[in-house]
């Protein structure tokens, strides 16, 4: 990697004296027993829905079409606690096992309903043959899904900021967020996103969270497939939740050795004045603590800045502090229908794509790997190239 010129301000303590640290470590021990019992509790009753309708609209019997998809879907949970804890390639096997039966879960479960309203509203069909053809369709639409989310898409978009330093004019930034290497990715994947970055060959390089899925990897090959990249300017890092689920600081010390630079919360300058300020997915995810941050971070309105965050969220705090762009991910486009739908609700038009909070502007990747079904439909894996503009002058 490439040496860069830059201005770091000075080391800026997270922690002021009297202020609670917030939790690293992890989901608090009850907040993950609540999700996986929901979790559970929902998968199971989603797979004997299914199940039965299958065997009723198909006349498929025996105890295969019933204790089969039990053991697909429900091995899940199981193999992504066993996950979190150690690395085996038995958990690895039963976690993409099962996280690819959850993807046909979802359209399995869509197929029964459609059945039953056929029944319910005593259409006339050929019930049998409507319920292989619909499960068919399932099957079918997995396969794309998974065929779709290894397919890495180039998403080239250019961004007016007001102030932009002369020498960023044109110059291009290459965001990468929601990589989730884990049981499903590894150094392979890391090593076709670095190929497709060199090739694209950006000035900087913005990794916004996730880079980790939260299972237990081997950090060292992992890690040093980011030493290949070139970027004249640096590649930068900031955490998102899932790098959060156990203690980050392992991540740090990994990325940093393949000399991606961790932002700590802090601004530094880039070569020209470019400001680019990192802040980490724990402190963002509080208000006041996120607030407190960027104010102490001395932010000159009169200079364009970049904000690398995970999450479009807390989206006032940014623009009160004079933030010209923040780039994100996390939302992962919603990932697959029909959740794309449900993360459009959650997140609004900040679920996706270049948008703006009055003096805000918001860019929000899909991001480039996936989490639990290893599917993706309705959305695409993505690197995004960001070309910098002027505002003055892509106005003239």
């Amino acid at each position: 990697m490439s040496s860069q010129e830059r201005v770091a301000v000075p080391a800026i303590d997270e922690t002021p004296a009297g202020e609670a640290v917030p939790g690293n470590d992890g989901l608090a021990p009850g907040r993950m027993a609540v999700f996986v019992g929901l979790f559970s509790l929902i998968l199971l009753l989603s797979t004997v829905f299914v199940s039965i309708s299958f065997r009723h609209f198909t006349g498929v019997s025996g105890w295969a079409s019933l204790v089969l998809p039990l053991l697909l879907t429900l091995g899940f949970v199981p193999a992504m606690l066993l996950g979190f804890r150690r690395r085996h390639p038995l958990i690895t096997a039963l976690y993409r096992v099962s996280a690819t039966a959850l993807a046909f879960l979802n359209f399995a479960l869509i197929a029964s309903i459609v059945c039953w309203l056929v029944a319910l509203l005593q259409i006339s069909a050929d019930s049998r043959l409507l319920a292989f053809s619909l499960y068919g369709l399932a099957a079918v639409v997995t396969g794309y899904g998974l065929i779709n989310a290894g397919w890495i898409r180039t998403t080239r978009i250019t961004v007016a900021l007001s102030n932009l330093p002369r020498e960023w004019r044109g110059r291009t930034l290459a965001l990468v967020s929601d990589v989730h290497l884990g049981n499903v990715r590894g150094g392979a994947f890391v090593r076709r996103i670095v190929s497709r970055l060199n090739a694209l060959k950006p000035d900087a390089v913005l990794l916004a969270g996730d880079m980790f899925d939260g299972a237990e990897v081997d950090l060292t090959t992992v890690a040093q497939a980011w030493e290949k990249l070139a970027a004249p300017h640096g590649v930068y890092f900031a955490t998102g939740n899932h790098d959060e689920f156990s203690d980050r600081s392992k991540y740090f010390t990994a990325l940093t050795r393949s000399g991606v630079r961790v932002l700590h919360n802090e601004k530094i300058d880039l070569a020209g004045g470019l400001q680019l300020i990192g802040v980490h997915d724990g402190e963002a995810g509080e208000p006041a603590r996120y607030r407190n941050i960027l104010g102490r971070l001395g932010i000159d309105r009169q200079r364009a800045s970049i904000l690398l965050t995970h999450q479009p969220s807390n989206l006032t705090v940014p623009e009160d502090a004079g933030v010209s762009l923040q780039v994100s991910g996390h939302t992962h486009g919603g990932q697959f229908w029909p959740w794309t739908h449900v993360v459009s609700r959650v997140h609004g038009r900040f679920a996706y794509g270049l948008n703006r909070l009055n003096s805000l502007q918001v860019l929000t990747s899909s991001g480039v790997g996936t989490w639990g079904p290893p599917i993706r439909v309705g959305t695409r894996s993505e690197i995004v190239l960001i070309t910098l503009a002027d505002a003055g002058q892509s106005s003239a």
